[in-house]
């Protein structure tokens, strides 16, 4: 084949288990033979070359896993869109990537959205219409495959560029940690616009030749069910997902024989929720990473899941991370230093944007990640805080900077902050601390009206107080430190 990169993967394997279920989703199940003539016609009909970003908005379901593997067999750049997304911060992404195509999920109409759109309702005619000719582009592992993007401090979404070769070696850390057998049966509620549940769910079962079972959203009795019908072996969550199973009446007793490997990140993972599964007889485990290193930077082995319970783990086996002082030397065990990763599985950059980009990604490949961490002396990582003021809420990044500008759009805001704030449900949440400007009358609840539409929903601050002022230094620059200390309870 000249097409090396992931985009070959349904063809490689078609011809090695032909017959094996490739995906089920809601009743219908396509083998991987099925699988490959579907992205095959898809890719036929798509109207775009090498290069080209086809974007795909929608839940979970087999079009977004067609078209991402579609745009990898013409050597286009496949950029999924968080459906949890206000209108005007998909446009801007949909513009900034300049998306020849916009792939609408099943649910989805893409009202009000720019450029060229197919699927939707009609998706299943697209496929049908299409050619099922083999197709064979050049493609190369360094070549762009994935875009995706993460909101930066500064409130702009930056597009995060990996290349075939980032995701092959990010499945291959993955498979050195996680021995995934051929027969797996891996739940993929976790929304796939998201890097963990794509990269570390999705992409190794394929390698695998695993059975993918796809749910548009998550749903604690939906995945109990699925668990006990499907016998399902793997299942991915952020720490919030698995929080709310352990709350319900069913956990006690349900049949959870079937299942292997429980993956967990996207935030960090509260020490009793680990002890929780452990308890129900339960492998848990957990990493450490972020959509710039496709993701896995660190990972927990399972045989060190009960003695090193808590901790991120150690770098994986083909990436290399280091912790580095505040003064540039390396950080001592038991002392804090900000966490740097190498390794082939780090981006190439950000798309269009060379100055972020050298912000973060040093000349020989370092990315700074702005997370600082603690080792033992054993090499174990635990992280301890995040340089940057970034929320994470139910697995979702919540950008601090992106909401105070929303909020300063209103009339009567003067100065604003967000904190986050803990919260037993979701992790965090955000909380805007408001100076209100004088002569101006307005309620917390008009704020988080003024927001809504403006935002995505989980960016919108929880809780919103007014405050008198708040702290500066001699420079003027804003304090959070003392914020949280006077207003982190929620």
């Amino acid at each position: 084949m000249r097409n090396q990169g992931i985009g070959s993967w349904p063809a490689r394997r078609a011809r090695m288990t032909p017959d094996r279920v490739a995906v089920s989703y809601r009743g219908r199940e396509h083998t991987y033979r099925e699988l490959l003539e579907r992205v095959h016609r898809l890719a036929s009909v798509l109207g775009v070359r090498r290069g080209d970003r086809v974007a795909f908005l929608g839940a979970n379901q087999p079009a977004m896993v067609e078209t991402f593997f579609a745009a990898g067999l013409l050597g286009a750049v496949f950029v999924p869109l968080n459906t949890r997304l206000a209108e005007p911060e998909l446009r801007f992404i949909l513009d900034d990537a300049e998306a020849a195509v916009l792939v609408l999920g099943e649910e989805r109409d893409g009202a009000g959205l720019p450029g060229r759109h197919v699927g939707g309702a009609a998706y299943e005619e697209l496929v049908a219409s299409g050619s099922p000719e083999p197709i064979d582009e050049p493609v190369s592992q360094d070549d762009v495959c994935l875009i995706m993007y993460t909101s930066g401090t500064t409130g702009r979404p930056k597009g995060a560029m990996l290349t075939h070769a980032n995701l092959t070696w990010n499945a291959v850390n993955l498979l050195v940690d996680v021995p995934l057998a051929h027969d797996e049966v891996v739940l993929i509620s976790a929304p796939m616009f998201h890097i963990a549940a794509l990269a570390q769910t999705l992409i190794p079962c394929v390698l695998k030749g695993g059975r993918a079972v796809l749910e548009p959203s998550f749903d604690v009795e939906r995945t109990y069910d699925l668990i006990e019908h499907e016998r399902v072996t793997v299942m991915f969550g952020v720490p919030s997902m698995f929080g709310f199973l352990t709350r319900s009446p069913r956990w006690p007793t349900a049949d959870l024989s079937s299942l292997r490997h429980l993956l967990c990140g996207g935030a960090p993972v509260p020490e009793p929720l680990i002890r929780t599964y452990q308890e129900r007889g339960l492998t848990f485990l957990q990493g450490y990473g972020m959509t710039e290193t496709a993701p896995g930077a660190l990972f927990l082995g399972a045989e060190h899941s009960v003695d090193k319970a808590g901790s991120a783990g150690v770098p994986c086996f083909f990436s290399d991370v280091r912790l580095v002082a505040p003064d540039g030397s390396p950080a001592a065990p038991g002392q804090p230093g900000e966490l740097y990763v190498q390794g082939p599985n780090v981006m190439s950059g950000y798309w269009r944007r060379p100055e972020e980009t050298a912000k973060v990604l040093s000349e020989d490949g370092w990315f700074r990640s702005g997370d600082v961490g603690v080792a033992d002396e054993d090499g174990y990582v635990r992280i301890s805080d995040r340089i940057n003021d970034v929320i994470i809420s139910g697995g979702e990044n919540i950008y601090p900077a992106e909401v105070e500008s929303a909020l300063y759009e209103h009339p009567a805001v003067a100065e604003c902050a967000v904190i986050g704030v803990a919260d037993e449900r979701w992790g965090e949440v955000g909380k805007a601390l408001v100076v209100p400007r004088a002569g101006v009358t307005t309620s917390p609840d008009d704020l988080l009206k003024h927001l809504d539409g403006r935002l995505a929903r989980y960016k919108i601050p929880k809780y919103l107080e007014f405050v008198a002022d708040l702290p500066k230094n001699a420079a003027g620059k804003l304090l959070k430190a003392p914020l949280r200390k006077l207003y982190g309870g929620g």
